[in-house]
């Protein structure tokens, strides 16, 4: 399930937590904003049955407008946090800005009451005004520390009115409440912030070791996994396309890596994954499978495939002395083939293509008008090769 990111100024400076925070973790944070579905059912019931009684109990404008405000903010928002994780479960874009500034009206709803509560001389109702604004308060800091600025901002107007009211009530043992009020804040708002700066830094550790996991360290291409993960959701793709993969080994790099050492080998495996990278279409493949191996994994046609097995060569074998590229292709219709057949079939391709001479490409599964199955370029050469 995808959020979309707030747009407006207001709303994304509430829910920044981080100037270096990606917006892969910036979009699970607001997720987390939505939270589950039956707690927030809770809060909304409270609230309303709160105000029902007070109002109840006393019937004057401002209760009553407190009611309608407490019921107009608190169904949309439960109308916008369903319509809106139906939408990221489709892909949409969703209302992320109403959803915060409506529980910013929420807690003022709630702060408003319980300010009304505590003026009116009734003491019952300013008890459950208080305690409801306090169970908001718990909520609020339950569900919202993915943004501790949100979290501040609610907390000070649902508890912020009542720090007023206790000065203005008349009654001197309420002042402690304008004392006790500010420290609160303060208190929950700095653990909003910790308990933020942990949940970005598990994030942050979670995605690292996806990455790690799919990825090789040295070249940041795909590994082993990331490229049988990437050839599953092809092959589960709709079409009858082909698809080719080439099976790159460096020739003449043992000994550049035996002569030079293994930094300067590091980097030629980094020079050629960025040449990689280069002549790839943004639809390609490529992985490092390990040691000098390289899967370039592409949509493309039979003659298409070598033409492009061509490029490859010529632009690797510039990359150093003594350095180049064999290749073995395998051509398959999409979803036909798992991927260690192919890879099977590339790599006998590229056996044989290594045994003629450095810098050969060969293809193991060719067009159908070529007769032995195998196409070889350049023209054979009997040269060594690594």
């Amino acid at each position: 399930m995808a959020y979309t990111l707030p747009r407006g100024r207001s709303a994304t400076w509430l829910l920044k937590t981080g100037a270096d925070v990606p917006n892969e973790i910036r979009g699970a944070l607001v997720q987390n904003l939505y939270g589950t579905l039956p707690i927030f059912a809770g809060g909304v019931l409270n609230t309303i049955t709160v105000a029902l009684i007070i109002w109840w109990r006393n019937p004057a404008t401002a209760f009553r407008l407190w009611l309608m405000a407490e019921m107009l903010c608190c169904l949309t928002r439960l109308a916008v946090l369903v319509r809106d994780r139906h939408a990221a479960a489709k892909g949409r874009r969703t209302s992320t800005d109403l959803y915060v500034w409506l529980g910013v009206c929420w807690s003022a709803s709630v702060g408003y009451g319980a300010f009304i509560s505590m003026l009116s001389g009734d003491w019952v109702a300013a008890t459950l005004a208080c305690l409801s604004a306090a169970a908001m308060v718990g909520g609020i800091s339950f569900r919202n520390f993915a943004a501790p600025r949100l979290v501040a901002v609610m907390i000070l107007l649902s508890l912020g009115p009542c720090a007023v009211a206790g000065v203005l009530s008349g009654q001197q043992a309420l002042w402690i409440v304008a004392l006790q009020i500010p420290f609160y804040l303060i208190s929950m708002t700095i653990a909003a912030f910790r308990l933020n700066r942990m949940l970005v830094a598990t994030m942050r550790a979670e995605r690292d070791n996806r990455h790690r996991a799919h990825h090789d360290d040295l070249t940041a291409l795909l590994n082993r996994n990331g490229l049988q993960q990437a050839y599953n959701a092809l092959a589960a793709a709709p079409g009858p396309r082909h698809h080719a993969l080439l099976y790159l080994d460096l020739d003449g790099f043992k000994a550049i890596n035996d002569r030079f050492g293994h930094a300067a080998g590091d980097d030629i495996l980094r020079t050629v994954a960025g040449r990689l990278r280069t002549l790839a279409a943004p639809s390609d493949i490529i992985a490092r499978i390990g040691g000098d191996e390289f899967i370039l994994l592409t949509p493309r046609e039979p003659e298409s495939a070598l033409q492009f097995g061509r490029k490859i060569v010529s632009s690797i074998g510039g990359t150093d002395d003594g350095l180049g590229v064999s290749i073995g292709i395998a051509v398959s219709t999409r979803g036909a083939d798992d991927l260690q057949a192919l890879m099977g079939r590339a790599d006998a391709a590229l056996y044989q293509a290594k045994a003629t001479g450095v810098g050969c490409l060969l293809e193991g599964a060719a067009p159908p008008h070529v007769a032995d199955g195998t196409t070889l370029w350049p023209p054979a050469r009997r040269r060594g090769h690594a």
